[in-house]
């Protein structure tokens, strides 16, 4: 039985079985702290969300499909969910205070480190901020293909919808974004012509 059929038969086993659970965990933590990397600029959020995700794994072990996608697709469902729900927390929160208690002390070395995922994984947040005017539905998938690399079909299962259903939102957000490239390509053609007309003015 391997980790993934291990985890998928419920938190118990993982839970009973450290050393199951640590190899999962460092198989795959870099990938879960690049796809956090590209959405927080933080390196204490950053560390905090990706323990959390891993957390989460424990409680979400029973709805893993192998069939539906791998392991590292599953992964991303779940961190999507865990990266939007600190977005709403801390939209609600007004006091800075409240949104650091807690936070276990990270070493310089753990900071420094979380720092370089940070900047390795700018582009990624800078194409993630040019996606924000899609709609929810196409930005997600546009997301999960574009920036974290997964397969439409992995994609689909991260997010829990039809093959079909994601192969359209990527069609359509593709599309958006192609248009709006052409129509700022064009206005910064013509920006130049403006000034000068208004210098022979």
């Amino acid at each position: 039985m391997d980790d993934a059929e291990r985890l998928r038969s419920g938190p118990a086993a993982a839970v009973g079985d450290p050393r199951l659970f640590e190899e999962f965990y460092r198989r795959h933590v870099d990938a879960v702290l690049r796809f956090v990397a590209r959405r927080v600029d933080d390196p204490h959020t950053a560390a905090d969300l990706t323990a959390e995700i891993f957390l989460a794994v424990l409680d979400s072990a029973p709805t893993y499909r192998p069939h539906l996608g791998s392991e590292t697709a599953w992964l991303y469902g779940i961190a999507r969910n865990v990266v939007s729900s600190e977005r709403r927390r801390v939209a609600r929160e007004t006091e800075r205070d409240r949104r650091i208690s807690g936070r276990r002390l990270l070493e310089s070395d753990d900071i420094a480190r979380i720092e370089d995922k940070l900047d390795a994984e700018s582009p990624g947040r800078r194409v993630l901020a040019a996606l924000s005017r899609l709609p929810e539905g196409e930005r997600a998938v546009m997301e999960l293909v574009a920036v974290d690399q997964l397969t439409v079909t992995e994609a689909a299962a991260a997010l829990g919808i039809r093959q079909v259903t994601a192969r359209v939102r990527l069609h359509r957000a593709r599309k958006a974004l192609r248009e709006e490239t052409e129509c700022r390509t064009a206005q910064a053609a013509e920006t130049p012509l403006v000034y000068v007309a208004r210098g022979e003015a």
